[in-house]
């Protein structure tokens, strides 16, 4: 397994009126971040918050090229980015207990914090196609070229980890400094990790190893 210290080249916030930043998401050009009763919009390059969609946030965010997927209680809704209406709801496999949440290849992955689990579930049913187990508490969830990685927060310390996405076996780790940690994880598509950090309220990137 490769191992070494995460690199975080910047950290964005803290926001006006955020004191929690949950899920994160992509959509090619922004980033957006779940903050309890809002999703939020901000330019990667300038900082700048660009705009909030208001509707239940509680946990990971996910976008298909089209929708956002958004963890509340336990159910997860889609979301239309334009007029931030929920057009569908399925049941989060983790009956609330849900962390990070991401799409990939048709399907949202879920993350079930406590249960050290990932769910690979169908978008349209909510049921479970396959479970990857961790050893760590899972936060947010992400997959770049093919390769899944997940966030871990216990206790006062946040890794980030890819892993083979059949056994679950870690392959290489990037510890978070402590008291800095994960709550929702998303790729940039490239170098870049954007990253949650719960009550810390500021979202920050982290360089991504090639």
């Amino acid at each position: 397994m490769k191992h070494s210290a995460a690199e975080i080249l910047r950290e964005y916030g803290p926001f006006s009126g955020v004191d929690q930043v949950a899920g994160v998401s992509f959509d090619g050009r922004n980033v957006w971040f779940a903050s309890g009763d809002r999703l939020n919009a901000f330019d990667p390059e300038s900082g700048q918050v660009l705009r909030s969609i208001d509707v239940a946030a509680h946990a990971g965010t996910a976008y298909d090229g089209r929708h956002f997927f958004q963890l509340a209680g336990d159910r997860i809704q889609k979301i239309d980015p334009d007029t931030g209406g929920v057009l569908s709801t399925i049941p989060a496999p983790g009956g609330g207990r849900d962390s990070g949440l991401t799409w990939a290849e048709g399907t949202l992955w879920v993350g079930q914090y406590r249960e050290r689990k990932i769910h690979q579930i169908d978008p349209e049913s909510g049921k479970i196609l396959r479970t990857i187990e961790s050893n760590r508490f899972v936060t947010g969830v992400t997959w770049v070229d093919g390769e899944l990685w997940h966030a871990t927060w216990e206790g006062d310390q946040s890794d980030i980890r890819r892993i083979d996405p059949e056994t679950g076996k870690v392959l290489e780790r990037l510890d978070m400094p402590a008291g800095k940690n994960v709550s929702g994880l998303e790729s940039d598509g490239g170098d870049c990790f954007f990253c949650g950090s719960g009550p810390a309220g500021v979202v920050r990137a982290v360089r991504r190893p090639r």
